[in-house]
């Protein structure tokens, strides 16, 4: 079964300096049949101004990846760790025990866009941990995130592995056949995919169950999708 979660259903956010489009329920916006898949909690959309960003704040209990889109964000956190976090990579922040910390659009002329995902951990309490890396796109589908933090991947604390699946034009690969208790959900970023019989557009997101095949296919378009494999 693949459920089509439209770009334009999803909850929005203006609040001049920041354009957020929610795919879950999230601060205000509430709906109860998008609250989460598995422990996959948070998809925003973030479109952030020049030179805005979000201020320093706390969190406790939560795996927090941003992918960067276009620009570059600019983080600091209470452990020290001051990083710019440029396009095409991934930053992953084990908030645990408790961590503060600011997202600031680096640059004060052009806009930045991300996409925040927030993964409820397994265990509560962990040491809170900072994890950033621009990795090279060895296949279609590259895991970059896994509970193990195997073959240099960021290391989740969460059976939960994320994968960026980047297709050139007519591209087509397949997903191992998901195991009856497992599900994917993708959120496509870039081009048009089609996910078996049915066709994402950006901002779209797909929650796949009990599929003996999941192909992607690319259009006539490069397609770039964030995939997770979620227990």
């Amino acid at each position: 079964m693949i459920r089509i979660r439209k770009a334009q259903d999803r909850g929005q956010a203006d609040l001049g300096w920041l354009k957020s489009q929610h795919t879950f329920s999230f601060a205000s916006y509430y709906d109860p049949q998008h609250m989460g898949v598995s422990s996959l909690r948070v998809i925003n959309d973030d479109r952030v101004a020049p030179g805005a960003g979000f201020e320093t704040h706390g969190h406790k209990d939560m795996e927090i990846i941003s992918y960067v889109i276009s620009g570059t964000i600019a983080h600091k956190d209470s452990f020290g760790n001051v990083k710019t976090l440029p396009a095409g990579e991934f930053q992953l922040m084990s908030a645990g025990k408790g961590i503060y910390h600011s997202e600031f659009n680096a640059s004060n002329t052009e806009s930045l866009h991300f996409l925040q995902v927030w993964i409820q951990p397994d265990t509560l309490g962990i040491d809170a941990g900072y994890q950033q890396k621009a990795f090279e796109q060895t296949s279609a589908l590259t895991a970059v995130v896994t509970p193990t933090g195997e073959n240099g991947t960021l290391k989740v604390q969460q059976d939960a592995t994320l994968y960026r699946l980047m297709l050139t034009p007519q591209e087509q690969v397949h997903m191992p056949q998901l195991k009856p208790q497992r599900q994917l959900y993708v959120q496509l970023v870039e081009g048009t995919l089609k996910v078996n019989d049915q066709v994402l557009t950006p901002g779209d997101g797909a929650h796949i169950t009990a599929e003996e095949v999941v192909r992607f296919s690319a259009a006539d378009s490069y397609v770039t999708a964030l995939v997770f494999d979620l227990a």
